[in-house]
């Protein structure tokens, strides 16, 4: 099984406070942390992770990111490669040889407000639809199912029509996740599994994650899925040919410690089930699973270990 995402890459400063700042003020942290962000490589991230916790050699992992990075011999290239296990392949991101620092984060975390304030800065020439059409034919079919973020919409969509058009028997799949951002539906319509957040829903007026899902598959025609995910209310799956809606309640967690990316890591769970445990899940059980291993993640900083927790659990089957 071949995975291909595309989708950016950033390096994420990470700054625990106790409240935010008004303007104009000092005030220390009570923590930094440093890692390699973006939605795409953590669902990567947690995904390689857990076919690595299920799988013989027959299962081996495939797993491709699609990035622009900065020159390959930088510190942040480097840095990057460093931060992924053997299992995903940095062969076919592009590298901007004048271009020196990645993309990147800078995340404010608010212990009194249980929220976060994040200020990115990109200067890399973003991935052209004749980089992206080059990537796509060096597979050929051998790439089985892309998984796209939802950015830069228009351009995202030209990528997804030339799979469309050019390499039919490939599946896709896409987030709409940022409020505010035009053409996410455009994407949803090319799409055959979509996961909308809960904050693109509720900008559209959706009180809930049923009314987004059943409303947004009039759009999404080609979906054979719709998730959407709905914080501590849980998430909800729309399997569309069966016209079965399903729920799942969030998972119990003692406390919560670190949110972010844990979107991304639900995204790797339910991809998971569909790619590597077509044979024995219904729906039912990915959604489960997806919202389980949510769960683990935001109970623990970062994403190490998530696959060993989930097989020692006995979520991922032996």
């Amino acid at each position: 099984m071949r995975l291909v995402g595309v989708g950016a890459c950033y390096m994420d400063t990470i700054l625990s406070v106790p409240y935010y700042p008004a303007e104009d003020e000092k005030l220390r942290a009570t923590n930094i942390h440093r890692r390699r962000g973006g939605n795409v490589p953590n669902t990567l991230e947690v995904l390689q992770q857990l076919v690595s916790a299920s799988s013989g050699s027959e299962h081996k992992p495939q797993l491709y990111l699609c990035s622009v990075m900065p020159a390959l011999s930088s510190v942040g290239s480097s840095e990057i490669k460093a931060s992924f296990g053997p299992s995903v392949d940095l062969s076919h991101c592009l590298y901007r040889d004048a271009h020196s620092e990645p993309a990147s984060s800078y995340i404010i975390k608010s212990s009194s407000a249980d929220s976060r304030t994040i200020v990115n800065y990109n200067d890399l020439p973003e991935m052209t639809c004749a980089e992206f059409i080059a990537m796509s034919d060096s597979f050929d079919d051998e790439a089985t199912w892309y998984h796209f973020e939802g950015r830069i919409p228009d351009v995202t969509l030209q990528f997804m029509r030339h799979l469309r058009q050019n390499h039919p028997t490939v599946r896709l799949s896409v987030e709409v996740e940022k409020p505010g951002r035009p053409g996410l539906e455009s994407l949803a319509a090319q799409a055959d599994v979509v996961f909308y957040s809960k904050s693109w829903s509720r900008e559209r007026g959706y009180p809930d994650a049923i009314a987004c899902v059943r409303d947004q598959a009039r759009i999404a025609r080609k979906a054979s899925h719709l998730f959407c995910t709905w914080g501590e209310a849980g998430a909800t799956a729309f399997d569309v040919k069966h016209q079965e809606i399903y729920n799942q309640r969030a998972a119990s967690i003692a406390a919560v410690t670190d949110t972010i990316g844990a979107g991304d890591t639900f995204i790797a769970g339910v991809l998971y089930g569909m790619l590597w445990r077509d044979h024995d899940w219904d729906v039912s059980r990915v959604l489960e699973f997806a919202s389980t291993l949510a769960g683990c993640k935001i109970a623990q900083e970062g994403f190490q270990g998530l696959g060993d927790r989930m097989r020692i659990s006995g979520a991922i089957p032996a």
